[in-house]
């Protein structure tokens, strides 16, 4: 007999259990990635890796009894069709669980399950950025900022593929580490995308501090803009020489330097030009 073994029964029945489960399941072949609480995501990865296992063996049987877990037809299309292909050389570790935390509400721990080599895969996209962070602080060791800003992160590919053969000094062990990891039974192109996307996020963190920089300078420009006391009709400021009539009839510009002599015309009887003194 079996004494002693427990399970997560998630303050439901059997059957409304298996339901939900069977429901979670259909929703991650359909989306590739659910968001679920922590326990819920933990039993779901472990019947999702069967249906996988069922799927990989393409006789009649399993695939009827993977329809039968099924609830929706376009998960079983996927599963045929994707996911099968997808991990013909993986023997395992199809799914992946990744903790958000305590949701708002009820304070339950968060999780995200999602469906490992999936075209939104979120370790690929960490594991980019924290590959090109690397990337620049190993090459800003070497040579100046400036030269730094101007060529950008050199030979990203170079650095992966001698991280996948374990043979890089460059990146952090546990950024190395998953990098062999997603690289392992990944396509031939997969070491030159990985590539890339480093690249693009170490040009992307050279960039952002000259952009943050240029959009500082401009706010502060404004603000100090804004900031300038702006004249009011008839009011004087400390040290205007002009007078409060001059001001209340506009002319609230910047005060001209006078010259101590102006030709002025003389609009009298003789319409000539004279020259006028003012004090």
């Amino acid at each position: 007999m079996k004494h002693g073994i427990a399970f997560r029964k998630h303050s439901r029945t059997s059957s409304h259990r298996m339901l939900m489960l069977r429901n979670l399941v259909t929703s991650l072949f359909e989306h590739e990635r659910i968001k679920t609480t922590l326990p819920k995501a933990k039993d779901t990865a472990r019947l999702a890796e069967k249906i996988i296992t069922m799927g990989k063996k393409g006789s009649a049987g399993s695939e009827s009894r993977a329809s039968a877990f099924l609830l929706k037809p376009i998960a079983l299309q996927k599963l045929i069709e994707t996911y099968t292909k997808r991990y013909a050389d993986r023997p395992g570790g199809y799914t992946r669980v990744l903790k958000l935390g305590n949701r708002k509400g009820d304070n339950a721990p968060a999780a995200i399950l999602e469906l490992v080599d999936n075209p939104q895969d979120m370790r690929w996209e960490m594991t980019a950025r924290a590959a090109g962070w690397d990337i620049v602080q190993n090459q800003l060791g070497k040579e100046g900022l400036g030269s730094l800003i101007k060529n950008g992160a050199q030979d990203a590919e170079g650095i992966l593929k001698s991280a996948k053969e374990g043979k890089t000094d460059v990146l952090r062990p546990m950024t190395a580490w998953n990098v062999q990891k997603l690289l392992k039974y990944r396509g031939p192109t997969s070491l030159q995308e990985l590539g890339q996307r480093a690249k693009e996020h170490a040009d992307q963190l050279l960039a952002t501090p000259l952009a943050l920089k240029t959009l500082y300078e401009a706010k502060k420009e404004k603000d100090n803009r804004n900031s300038a006391p702006r004249p009011i009709a008839g009011r004087k400021h400390v040290g205007e020489t002009r007078s409060v009539l001059d001001i209340a009839r506009g002319r609230l510009g910047h005060e001209r330097p006078q010259p101590s002599k102006i030709l002025t015309l003389q609009t009298a009887f003789n319409g000539k030009y004279k020259q006028r003194s003012h004090p």
